[in-house]
């Protein structure tokens, strides 16, 4: 019988042979793999503001907000946060991970059902499965099949409706407002994961794609993140008082977490100051995006039908997408290959984030780059399949 960490090596065999073993590597290069979107995580303002904290008050808060942890920098972001997402009240989380495990588990129960999105991340996966309910998963983005499942009421419970608003995969947009219409005729609870939409939509506030729909005040839960758009880490709830209220007494990942320490309040606080003072990084953090789509499927290569500032390329094979994203890394582009279970079986790819502090140039470079890379592996796989004559 194999010893338990041979059995472990076993495992880890299996995974390399089928293209899916994964190592920690550094960034390198123009970095096309992050979600810093805004470019902020290497802002002036946001460096000047952590210096300033660090001659002020503590510098952490050992404990939970239920115990020592609550200062009054805490009540005074989660405020500003309400306001910006145009809520009555927001709660913070140490991840969106954590965010939306606790906000699932929380509100939705075994006799509950839930309608979710077949792309939606692997948080809102967890946190459905811990919560017992019963799960309809719909393919992504078809409002007919979301349509359908609503209108079959279950025996007893509730029913939600959980999505993300920009999907962090395939870079497309949900449906918001049609989704709100829907929860409201059907008597459903709509709840949005709008990590990736912060900071980018929004045409006042930048507040995400609740804002640019229009339906703010109505899902009963929003999920956001400081660890994309604002360049930093941890996460928001944002809803009724009453919803934020219940997670303070009942979701286990804030009950039974450190407190977010003051001075990443701090920086929190000073990124959501450059979304409201420049604008103009949303506008040209999207319109590079286009540009960069565009020159992809000029080059014949699929983006997915992606819409905002995260622009796949489909490549299908596992094996595939490292060869291309490691020739692609050699041009000195920090991209990275997205292989199942992040993504379906064969549907393995290039994900590009894009940034508002990209130039032009790079995203013309990169673009280059990609279809060199796959010029290069389509001509190496067809000598390859080529048969071998026998020498006489």
């Amino acid at each position: 019988m194999l010893s338990f960490l041979d059995e472990i090596a076993v495992r880890l065999d299996h995974i390399k042979n089928v293209g899916l073993y994964r190592v920690l590597r550094d960034q390198a290069g123009v970095d096309f793999s992050s979600n810093d979107y805004l470019g902020l995580s290497r802002h002036p303002s946001l460096r000047a503001k952590l210096l300033q904290s660090l001659s002020r008050g503590p510098l952490s808060s050992p404990g939970s907000r239920l115990l020592s942890g609550n200062l009054p920098e805490h009540r005074a972001l989660e405020e500003r946060l309400a306001k910006f997402k145009k809520t009555e009240a927001a709660l913070l989380f140490s991840s969106g991970y954590q965010a939306n495990v606790g906000l699932l588990t929380s509100l939705i129960g075994r006799d509950d059902r839930t309608i979710s999105d077949a792309a939606n991340h692997a948080s809102i996966i967890d946190g459905l499965r811990l919560s017992g309910c019963e799960k309809v998963i719909v393919p992504h983005l078809d409002v007919s099949a979301i349509e359908r499942a609503l209108a079959k009421r279950p025996p007893s419970g509730r029913t939600f409706l959980v999505t993300e608003s920009l999907f962090s995969m395939d870079g497309d947009i949900a449906p918001l407002d049609e989704y709100a219409d829907l929860a409201d005729r059907y008597g459903a609870c709509l709840i949005v994961d709008d990590a990736h939409a912060t900071g980018v939509y929004g045409p006042e506030r930048g507040s995400g794609l609740c804002e640019e729909f229009g339906i703010e005040t109505r899902p009963i839960a929003t999920v956001s993140t400081f660890g994309k758009a604002l360049g930093l880490c941890g996460a928001f709830v944002a809803g009724p008082k009453v919803i934020v209220d219940y997670l303070i007494n009942n979701a286990r990942p804030f009950i039974f977490t450190t407190a977010t320490p003051p001075l990443l309040l701090a920086a929190i606080d000073a990124a959501l100051d450059i979304i409201a003072r420049e604008p103009e990084r949303r506008r040209r953090v999207l319109e590079l995006a286009a540009m960069l789509r565009d020159r992809l499927e000029a080059r014949g290569l699929d983006c997915l039908g992606s819409a905002g500032h995260i622009v796949p390329v489909l490549l299908e094979q596992n094996d595939r997408a490292v060869r291309i994203a490691e020739e692609v890394r050699s041009h000195g582009y920090d991209v990275r290959a997205i292989r199942p279970p992040s993504v379906p079986p064969e549907t393995a790819r290039l994900r590009l984030s894009v940034h508002a502090d990209h130039s032009r140039e790079e995203i013309s470079g990169l673009a280059r780059a990609i279809h060199s890379a796959v010029l290069v592996d389509s001509a190496a796989r067809t000598l390859d399949a080529r048969p071998v004559r026998p020498v006489r």
